[in-house]
Parts: C-alpha cells; structure tokens; sequence
C-alpha cells in the first residue's frame, strides 16, 4: 500500500487507475472508505487518490507543527509534488473541501477542477464550535469516544431517516469506537479542534475558477445545511446540485447520485 512521508510522517493514500487525476478528499472521522463506491467507477476512466487524513485509516500521527488547514493543504500539495502530478481535479467532502479548497485558492496552477461536498469555507458559527470543543474536551479527558457519546456522534453524518442498524451506520459506529487513546489525543482531536477553529475563508471564494468548481450537498445535511451551500455557490459564481436522500457523507448515502455528477463533471472538464 502507498504511503508518503509528509513533514516527518507517513501519510497513506490509494493509488488506482489510469488518465486525469481525481484526487478524493474525505470527512474527518472516515477513512478513503468512504469513497469506495466513486473509486470503482472512476478508476476504470481516470487515476483516482484518495488519501487518509493525518491519525485516520493508516495514515500517521498528525505531524508536529501543524496548526491549522493551510498546513494540511500544503503537505498534500506535497503528495502531489511526491507524486509528480502536475494537475488534479480535487473533490472535498467536508474538512477535504475546507483543505481542499485552500489548496486550490494557493496553487490555482494545479486545479483542472473543483468539487466541493457537504463542506463550509465560513468560519464555524461560534455555538457549534463551543460545542464539538466541549465534546473534544470529553474525549481527550476519558481517552475514548464512550457510548453516551457514541449516540451524539455518529447520527450528525447520516440523514436523519437513516436505519441505525445499516451497515453502513453500525461500521463507522464501530471504527469509531476502536479507536485508540493515542491516536485520538495526537491526531484526531487536534485535527478537530483544527477544523472547527478555521479562519473565514468566504471574502476569497470570488477567487475560485466558477466554470471549473461545482458544489453538492446532502439535502438532509445536518452538520452542513444547504443554506451553507447555497451562500457559498453564490460568491463563487458556480454551479450547485443537492443530492437526495443523503446527509453528510453523501458519498456512501447516495453512492449512484454522488458517482454520476462527478463523471458528468469530470467528463465536461476533459472532452473540451
């Protein structure tokens, strides 16, 4: 399996496929699971990554010195130096869009397109961010996500119809209850804590290429709502689709909706 060494550590990523570069950027808490269904239908037409967030899947520790979301789009325009790719078109679901598109907005060169998921570039609104620091705080404290906490987490990523015996709801419950205390207190809380405290980044959206940049949200998006989207499609001037019976991770809620706008999107993009 690829890995890369990034600012002293090893960052995972998946490598599969041939032509244009999709380079897939996920939700924290999930790993590039989370875009199986868009790596098997992508890959047979294009050379898909997607990559682990720093203390997610395999991925290492968060290295020492990074403080905010400019620093983890830096290390993965790394990758993609590492990676000899010159041009990628980079799809964000969540904190990969809020990385994502400071990526973008730093190395515009390097973006054949644009998509951004279930994301915001605003600043979290200060309650919301009071409150995941108070569930942070939690954590840290006990070292493990506890069940009590377990049942506040894991229903912000779904819809709210969602059968909580699924699957896919009952996987992600269990991974997040595996994970170890040292993983949690070195990467996964400060990566949180990094997310929920980001700089404002709406007065810049007017700089993103709006013919090259689409924006998708799960309509049932609780962490994320629509309005968020909307508000963020208008200062860029671009192109937006809801997707239906879908919430947060939008990708694995309606897997056949989130695949086909890609490929409508990346096909406009390579046939010019």
């Amino acid at each position: 399996m690829p890995f890369a060494t990034l600012d002293g550590q090893t960052l995972h990523y998946l490598d599969q496929g041939q032509g244009p570069v999709v380079l897939l950027a996920g939700s924290y808490l999930w790993d590039t699971g989370m875009w199986a269904p868009q790596i098997e239908a992508l890959s047979a037409q294009y050379r898909v990554i997607a990559v682990d967030l720093w203390g997610h899947g395999q991925s290492g520790p968060m290295p020492q010195g990074t403080t905010s979301l400019d620093d983890v789009a830096r290390q993965m325009l790394a990758l993609l130096d590492h990676l000899h790719i010159e041009r990628v078109t980079l799809v964000g679901l969540s904190v990969g869009g809020m990385w994502g598109a400071r990526l973008a907005l730093a190395a515009p060169q390097r973006i054949a397109g644009l998509v951004l998921m279930d994301t915001y570039l605003g600043a979290e609104p200060e309650p919301t961010r009071q409150y995941y620091f108070s569930l942070f705080q939690q954590i840290e404290d006990s070292g493990v996500i506890a069940e009590p906490l377990l049942d506040i987490v894991v229903p912000i990523f779904f819809r709210p119809g969602i059968d909580p015996q699924s699957a896919l709801f009952q996987d992600f419950r269990a991974s997040l209850a595996a994970l170890p205390t040292e993983r949690l207190r070195q990467s996964v809380i400060p990566m949180g804590r990094i997310t929920f405290s980001r700089g404002d980044l709406l007065p810049e959206l007017a700089q993103l290429d709006a013919q090259n940049t689409l924006l998708l949200c799960g309509e049932q998006d609780k962490p994320r709502p629509v309005a968020e989207t909307v508000e963020m499609a208008e200062r860029i001037g671009c192109a937006y689709q809801l997707i239906p019976e879908a919430g947060h991770i939008s990708s694995r809620e309606n897997p056949e909706f989130v695949t086909q706008a890609l490929l409508d999107f990346l096909a406009a993009r390579h046939s010019r």
